[in-house]
């Protein structure tokens, strides 16, 4: 491991940081306690500090010593998950209801760690800008930072981020060239029947069996109407209706989520559940409105910017323990639509090990604080890569 001596003397100081943010959660767009102390860090540093992109989007530019035309981007996301932490450790949440649940504390951290090292040599030619993203979690907070101006206001050559992952150990870093994780997006069906007694059904337009066809319906999309050699999910999550034993309910509404890689398999899932859910409803004499809302564009990373980071990542951790060909991930991540803005990778940065093996988004999740170094000097490392001296940019 080739973590960057300095920051390696700086592992307690961030340990320190990152469990005050622990400690003090913020959702999204609600980050001000978090944006503050990051612009109040990055200010006593000499970085210029630019805030209110997003709301509670914080962006800090640095110049290196020498100049030059070229700049990166690189960011972190700031927001906590609306869950109840069940963590016995000094540090877990102050506020109930609320818990970084998904080790955006840790982002924030390493982020800072090396703006930090960079702010004392910059020993780089062009200029980093460091982007703090508020409202990741499912409220579009990098679209937003996009639509704001981001890199009318900053602009660079390429952006760059990075997402602790506990599906690798310690030390190890997954990347892949093109989809990397997936379009989100969700639907909501309301299946509207004829309500009545339940010792007479055949009274009713009873909507509980048809949801329950359209469920079985839905199924269908991916194991039958979607290439096998494509990827694809539709889940429902979430079927309400009716209250009592003896009443057949006048409504049912089911919740769901659908997950692709490509346009043409996004369009087709959207197209499906629309006709199996309004088809399937008709049949049975009820009626089907269907809300299809695209939360997120799937992530694509770029094969050069691909190559850059791998081979940051490659300094600090070795080449052994980079895998440039990871298997794609049907989460989704709202760098995305930087992503679609701007050439740029995404990778994974292990973290199992030392007690952290639950998966992100679980009320016991913690960010492993060992892999703060690692990370920030990774940051380093893809500097180095990508703004070298004027005469020796690699």
């Amino acid at each position: 491991m080739n973590i960057n001596p300095t920051i390696a003397g700086w592992a307690e100081d961030m340990t320190a940081w990152r469990r005050d943010l622990h400690a003090h959660p913020e959702l999204g767009f609600e980050e001000q306690r978090t944006s503050a102390v990051v612009a109040e860090k990055l200010a006593s540093w000499g970085i210029d500090v630019h805030r209110g992109l997003a709301g509670t989007g914080v962006v800090g530019t640095l110049a290196g010593r020498e100049k030059s035309p070229h700049s990166i981007a690189l960011r972190a996301d700031m927001d906590a998950l609306p869950l109840q932490e069940t963590n016995d450790i000094p540090y877990a949440s102050s506020t109930s209801g609320k818990m970084h649940a998904c080790g955006h504390d840790g982002h924030v951290t390493m982020l800072l760690g090396a703006a930090r090292y960079l702010a004392q040599t910059r020993d780089f030619a062009g200029t980093v800008h460091f982007v703090f993203q508020p409202a990741e979690e499912g409220l579009g907070g990098g679209a937003r930072m996009v639509e704001d101006g981001l890199f009318a206001r900053f602009p660079c050559d390429a952006v760059y981020g990075l997402h602790n992952w506990p599906g690798l150990p310690l030390g190890t870093v997954g990347v892949r060239s093109g989809p990397m994780m997936a379009a989100a997006d969700s639907f909501t069906i309301e299946v509207i029947g004829r309500g009545g007694h339940a010792a007479l059904p055949h009274f009713t337009v009873d909507p509980v069996l048809t949801a329950a066809h359209i469920i079985s319906g839905l199924q269908s999309l991916v194991s039958r109407a979607t290439d096998p050699l494509e990827a694809a999910v539709v889940s429902v999550t979430s079927v309400q209706g009716g209250h009592a034993h003896n009443v057949i309910p006048e409504r049912v509404r089911l919740l769901g989520t659908a997950r692709s890689f490509s346009s043409a398999v996004r369009d087709a899932l959207e197209a499906g559940i629309k006709r199996i859910a309004r088809a399937t409803a008709e049949a049975s004499g009820a009626q089907a409105v269907v809300d299809y809302r695209r939360i997120f564009p799937p992530l694509v990373n770029a094969s050069a910017q691909v190559a850059t980071a791998a081979s940051a990542a490659a300094t600090v951790v070795g080449e052994a323990s980079v895998n440039r060909d990871y298997p794609p991930v049907m989460g989704s991540e709202d760098f995305a639509y930087m992503l679609e803005a701007k050439p740029g990778a995404y990778v994974f940065l292990g973290q199992a090990g030392g007690g952290h093996s639950s998966m992100i988004h679980s009320p016991h999740y913690d960010f492993n604080d060992a892999l703060l170094p690692i990370g920030a000097s990774y940051w380093l490392a893809l500097v180095r890569q990508t703004l070298g001296s004027a005469s020796g940019r690699g």
